[in-house]
């Protein structure tokens, strides 16, 4: 069972963010403010769930929360700052959004820029552990693939409706014989040097 907060005297948010090992696309953040007692049996990493849990909690989320935020940073964004920065730019993005601004910040992972002078703590799989980080993956995740999904239609050879903007086998093979496009982040290298790569 995920626990309620990390420590009982501060107002607490969740940061989480979505798509940093992706090809291409935004990576999107989310911070999440919940009631000390919210539970839900579903909530988990949204990794360890299928998409249609992680939009059935999405729904939850976003009507038990307190406060809740979602924000982004473009592929153009990414290659200019690397993709660490523009992870931690998102959420901070996330964090102003928030109406009432949070006292304590618990952040999945284990690095963090600070925001302003409020103090947090990195918490590795922090989104299987902590109620408000797997509020806020959830949130990150399916905002990010309903975006991915929109861009499928302009770009339906790279099969962003399914990968996401993964680095699958489809994907790969779409960027040989297509190209890249203008959401590709050109700082990543889109096609490894060994062509027999497996399946992700």
């Amino acid at each position: 069972m995920l626990l309620s907060y990390y420590q009982h005297t501060f107002i607490e948010a969740g940061c989480d963010e979505a798509g940093r090992g992706c090809l291409a696309g935004p990576v999107f953040a989310a911070a999440v403010i919940l009631p000390r007692d919210f539970h839900h049996p579903l909530l988990n990493d949204s990794k360890q769930l299928k998409a249609s849990q992680r939009d059935e909690l999405r729904y939850i989320v976003e009507k038990e929360a307190l406060y809740f935020a979602v924000a982004s940073v473009d592929n153009d964004e990414i290659d200019k700052i690397n993709i660490l920065k523009a992870s931690f730019k998102a959420m901070h993005l996330a964090l102003e959004k928030l109406q009432q601004q949070p006292e304590f910040i618990l952040v999945d992972g284990n690095r963090f820029y600070a925001y302003g002078n409020i103090p947090h703590a990195c918490i590795v799989k922090g989104d299987g552990k902590y109620a408000s980080i797997a509020a806020a993956s959830i949130l990150a995740k399916t905002y990010r693939d309903e975006y991915m999904q929109q861009l499928h239609a302009q770009y339906p050879h790279f099969g962003w409706s399914v990968n996401k903007g993964y680095p699958t086998q489809q994907h790969r093979d779409a960027i040989r014989e297509f190209g890249d496009t203008p959401y590709h982040r050109k700082s990543f290298r889109l096609l490894p040097d060994d062509q027999l790569e497996l399946e992700l």
